[in-house]
């Protein structure tokens, strides 16, 4: 695991769109293996990091937390 990536689920507060974003760059930089892909490979590249953020505010959107269902 990409040991640069931060656990994003907090207890206090839910992750920033920025947070999301670095976080997904983070890993598509990793997996891709490119720290700034070619001017070829640029949308490519910009697409995944779009599409890792929507699916991880998917999934913090779908989690349930104890301190949010705890509260009145």
């Amino acid at each position: 695991m990409c040991r640069n990536i931060r656990k994003l689920r907090s207890a206090e507060r839910p992750p920033s769109d920025d947070e999301i974003r670095e976080a997904a760059l983070q890993f598509v930089r990793k997996v891709s293996g490119y720290r700034a892909p070619s001017k070829a490979n640029r949308e490519a590249f910009e697409r995944a990091v779009e599409q890792v953020s929507a699916s991880v505010r998917a999934l913090f959107d779908s989690l349930e937390s104890h301190a949010r269902s705890s509260q009145p």
